[in-house]
């Protein structure tokens, strides 16, 4: 890897850090718009605020973009593809871990979604074959032990109906964040944000209709909360989510994510005083040394192999 590359997986990794403080913060933002909504309605309105907020960036960044005709109709096949199968993979997953939720505590379905962190690096080797090096599988098993101090009380878990579907939000977490890998390089990553959220917010809103009672009051008092989750946590947030990961590894991607579990906890200190207990602080401490030993990975695994072969 070159200095070039260097500075934009450098680059790539601070957007996605700014990502993952933005959605540990909107924790908070969901926490107090559910006391007034339903969560498909909630979903379903924040995603599509979001999605209007990326239609004029979108526009304006396809303006500046000069293309031939044939090099424009590529991307536009690649732009339909992209924003139809990780809109679809983003509504199956929020829409997995709602209906989780029931049956569920908020601890433990935070540490079975975020198990995305180990499937990721599986799913990068068995369906491209892609190694992400043994340095970074130390740090998925120390995010995971972090995870769990973070998420699950001391007495443990025990296994709930929900789990499975919260699984489930997992592996569609991981489809989401490898069709981002596999298209953010190749397409408008504003158009891609757009898409995927108008894509889960209509679905979520059908959904949120058959199933829900929606009223014009709890909308009103939930507006801070769905500003804040349609304009930052999903305009903002998934679409540093895309810039960043067109130059950092999918990986390496997913721990960074990770750390929205750590900086939930943080925020419900800072804002909702809410006291971190030892558990909560030793996982925190784990997470940010995984992200650490993933970053410095490369430069690792350069010396590991320039040192066997001077041998």
């Amino acid at each position: 890897m070159n200095e070039s590359d260097n500075r934009k997986a450098l680059r790539g990794s601070l957007l996605l850090l700014i990502g993952s403080v933005i959605w540990g913060a909107a924790f908070v933002a969901q926490r107090a718009g559910m006391d007034h909504m339903p969560p498909f309605a909630f979903s379903g309105i924040r995603m599509l605020l979001g999605g209007i907020v990326m239609i004029p960036v979108a526009r304006l960044l396809d303006r500046k973009q000069e293309l031939s005709a044939e090099a424009s109709a590529i991307r536009k096949k690649d732009q339909r593809r992209a924003g139809l199968i990780c809109g679809l993979f983003l509504f199956a997953a929020t829409s997995l871990q709602q209906v989780g939720l029931v049956s569920t505590s908020a601890g433990k379905a935070g540490f079975l979604t975020a198990l995305y962190v180990v499937l990721v690096p599986l799913a990068s080797l068995l369906v491209f074959r892609v190694h992400p090096g043994r340095i970074i599988w130390i740090g998925v098993a120390l995010a995971v032990a972090a995870l769990y101090l973070l998420c699950v009380p001391a007495s443990g878990f025990q296994v709930e109906a929900g789990d499975l579907l919260l699984i489930g939000c997992a592996v569609c977490f991981t489809g989401q964040i490898l069709g981002i890998d596999r298209y953010a390089a190749r397409v408008n990553g504003a158009a891609l944000a757009r898409d995927e959220f108008l894509i889960t917010g209509v679905l979520s809103m059908i959904v949120a209709l058959c199933t829900e009672k929606i009223s014009w009051d709890g909308i009103r008092e939930a507006l801070i909360p769905i500003l804040y989750t349609g304009i930052l946590s999903s305009a903002v947030g998934y679409s540093l989510q895309i810039f960043g990961q067109r130059d950092v590894n999918p990986t390496v991607a997913s721990l960074l994510m990770c750390l929205e579990s750590v900086f939930a906890v943080t925020t419900g200190a800072l804002i909702l005083g809410e006291i971190m207990t030892s558990r909560e602080i030793l996982g925190s401490v784990l997470m940010f040394t995984a992200v650490i030993l993933a970053q410095l990975s490369p430069v690792i695994e350069k010396r590991v192999k320039e040192k066997a072969a001077q041998e």
